[in-house]
């Protein structure tokens, strides 16, 4: 089954305008943009057919061509990311069999997350999207309740039934446990990562579906899945001892720095 990997990537952001374009250092002192590191997370994932860059502002389609992008240009009326990968499958014709959507603000994606995540999809015919979910320990747990407790809109949790469809998404850390859990203890909250797997005829209808209330609420796109009651596989990836975090705030490019210093990645 051949592989497209598209990276949605706009430039204005409500929360963090620019972000695409935002550099962030690693271990050796080396500066490279948040879209360009995104870029060599997806080049890094095993049986991937295609890597494209999908974005609708100039600055960035310059900047990720200059480092060998390849690059869609889609439209400004794209409402998320998932709107602005179907439009980019499109354009391309299609011929796919599996679209991924690695996310442009998650450049510490380990291929392997990617390649469980197309797995997983691969070996169940019923779901028409897959996305991981990574368990979280007392660490990163108390990052996500540290986040929300100062008002920030941190990672994204998700919960899930038996058969791992998902039952729903949230920015509020769920489930609820009122328990304290050592730095490296495993908890019962999974961290959602920000990335997707369709099958093309779930992506081919997505854009045409309206929005529905819980996305409108949480500014979650994969709910609009669930409100239409079209099965979300969570497929469970290990960390392997990698830190994973997304940029969602200008706090965040100091959080992912002091990751990558800790990580050894350049």
């Amino acid at each position: 089954m051949s592989v497209l990997v598209v990276i949605p990537a706009r430039y204005a952001s409500s929360r963090y305008p620019g972000k695409p374009l935002v550099a962030l250092t690693g271990a050796g002192g080396q500066a490279r943009t948040l879209i360009q590191r995104s870029w060599q997370a997806a080049q890094a994932v095993a049986g991937v057919d295609r890597v494209v860059v999908a974005t609708d502002d100039d600055r960035i389609r310059t900047t990720a061509e200059s480092f060998g992008a390849e690059v869609v240009m889609t439209s400004e009326s794209c409402a998320n990311g998932t709107e602005r990968v179907a439009e980019a499958f499109d354009r391309l014709g299609g011929g796919y069999d599996i679209v991924v959507n690695l996310q442009g603000d998650a450049p510490l994606t380990p291929a392997w997350f990617v390649e469980d995540l197309v797995k997983g999809l691969r070996a169940d015919p019923v779901a028409e999207v897959a996305t991981p979910v990574l368990r979280c320990d007392g660490r990163a747990l108390t990052a996500l309740l540290d986040d929300r407790r100062a008002g920030r809109v941190g990672g994204t949790t998700a919960v899930f039934g038996w058969d791992r469809r998902a039952l729903y998404f949230s920015k509020e850390v769920i489930p609820y446990t009122g328990q304290d859990y050592a730095p490296e203890a495993e908890t019962p909250v999974f961290h959602h990562v920000g990335v997707y797997a369709y099958r093309p005829s779930a992506l081919a209808a997505y854009p045409r579906w309206q929005p529905g209330p819980l996305e409108g609420l949480e500014g979650l796109e994969q709910l609009r899945f669930l409100e239409r009651e079209r099965p979300v596989l969570c497929v469970e990836v290990e960390a392997r001892g990698r830190q994973f975090w997304e940029l969602n705030n200008p706090s965040d490019v100091a959080r992912i720095e002091a990751m990558m210093a800790e990580m050894g990645i350049e």
